[in-house]
């Protein structure tokens, strides 16, 4: 049988730790076969952003037509989107090819709390994107964005999830990695006939501690896609997805590749 095909469209990390190249790692570990879509270049590593150069909305779009026309994915991953152009053309995308799942994990904010869009694009992100994704991922500072207020407590979250999954008509996974204390938790509300009434579903867990968490976000909504598209329920596919990640970290917790925040490792544990 053929494994089913994931589209990646993020941004490139020089460095391998996240963004494309951490996506097609992750997709291939869980073999599914990983097609990408380059929608920004950057140098960085694990220090930091160095440099970013957005690619034309229209060489964004072109590569998405290249993989959708020839291999039709199953499900779409989304990650960095650097502007309101590159953001047209994606749901462009979407809207002609219908692919049956969509993950999209909101790069809206970085570790240290600085902003990477600006509010015109996480407008635009939010009229014309959200509403074709099937799952949308947001860490807590994201969240806080996206819904004008913080999100600091498992109640926060619980909360919020169900209220951007109902303004949006689409399912959240609101990511609790950065909360206070040891153990973390991730709350998922699904917008599904089936769950209309459903109240959200926290997965928790306790924190591995680790200097190497660069892309984290990364695998995990890659993670998610590939699963989806290997025909599991939403929340089976978050469910193995966050199994996934935490044995990535926990094998990658004592790996020195850079001077700073380093990757995890998505492959089976080192001998």
């Amino acid at each position: 049988m053929n494994p089913p095909v994931i589209l990646t469209i993020a941004g490139s990390d020089c460095s391998g730790g996240a963004g494309i190249q951490a996506d097609i790692k992750t997709i291939s570990a869980l073999k599914g076969y990983a097609a990408s879509a380059i929608t920004t270049v950057t140098a960085q590593n694990t220090l930091g952003v160095q440099a970013v150069f957005p690619l034309s909305a229209h060489m964004v779009r072109m590569q998405i037509e290249s993989v959708m026309n020839d291999l039709q994915p199953t499900a779409i991953k989304i990650g960095m989107v650097h502007d309101a152009d590159i953001v047209h053309a994606i749901a462009g995308c979407l809207r002609k090819y219908r692919p049956r799942f969509v993950v999209y994990d909101p790069v809206m904010i970085a570790t240290s709390g600085c902003r990477l869009m600006a509010e015109e694009t996480v407008q635009t992100i939010k009229d014309f994107l959200f509403p074709l994704c099937t799952l949308i991922t947001p860490n807590l500072a994201e969240a806080g964005l996206l819904c004008a207020k913080p999100v600091t407590t498992v109640a926060d979250m619980e909360q919020v999830a169900q209220e951007l999954s109902q303004r949006y008509g689409t399912s959240f996974l609101i990511k609790g990695g950065h909360l206070d204390g040891d153990v973390m938790c991730d709350v998922l509300h699904c917008n599904l006939p089936s769950t209309e009434n459903a109240t959200p579903i926290l997965f928790t867990g306790s924190k591995i501690l680790s200097r190497n968490l660069h892309g984290t976000g990364c695998t995990l909504s890659s993670a998610i896609a590939t699963f989806l598209a290997y025909g599991n329920d939403l929340d089976e596919a978050v469910r193995r997805a966050k199994k996934y990640i935490g044995d990535a970290i926990t094998d990658g917790k004592g790996l020195h590749i850079g001077h700073g925040n380093g990757p995890l490792w998505h492959f089976p544990p080192l001998i």
